[in-house]
C-alpha cells in the first residue's frame, strides 16, 4: 500500500514561499500525484495534480499563477512550490496519490493519503 509522506510545512509571513516536498517508498511515477488542503473548519479542497509523467497539471483557480507543481521520478518525490502566500492558503496539506487526475483540480478523489504537513500564513 503507498503511504506518502510530506514535509516543507511552516509558518510564513504574507507574501513568503514554501515549498512542499511529497515522498514514497514506491515508484511514485506510475501515479498522478495531487496536493489537497484543508483550512480549520473546512472540508478538503484540492488544490493542484499532476499525472504520471508530467504530462498534464491542473489548479484550483484560487493558486493559478501562484503554486506550481513539479516531480522528480528519479527520487520519487513531488513538489509545491508555494509563492506569494497569503492568510487564506493556511491550511493542512496533503500528499494523495491516484491513477489518474481528475478534470477538476477541486477533486478530493485520491487512492491513497498522506498524514499532512501544516502551513500557517501570517505576521
Amino acid at each position: 500500500q503507498l503511504q506518502p509522506v510530506e514535509s516543507g510545512g511552516g509558518l510564513v509571513q504574507p507574501g513568503g514561499s514554501l515549498r512542499l516536498s511529497c515522498t514514497a517508498p514506491q515508484l511514485l511515477e506510475l501515479y498522478a500525484v495531487g496536493w489537497v488542503r484543508q483550512a480549520p473548519g473546512k472540508e478538503r479542497e484540492g488544490v493542484s495534480c499532476m499525472t504520471s509523467g508530467g504530462g498534464s497539471t491542473n489548479y484550483v483557480d484560487s493558486v493559478k499563477g501562484r503554486f506550481t507543481i513539479s516531480r522528480d521520478d528519479a527520487k520519487n518525490t513531488v513538489y509545491l512550490q508555494m509563492n506569494s502566500l497569503k492568510p487564506e492558503d493556511t491550511a493542512v496539506y496533503f500528499c494523495a496519490i491516484a491513477w489518474g487526475c481528475n478534470y477538476y483540480a477541486t477533486s478530493t478523489d485520491y487512492d491513497y493519503w498522506g498524514q499532512g504537513t501544516q502551513v500557517t500564513v501570517s505576521s
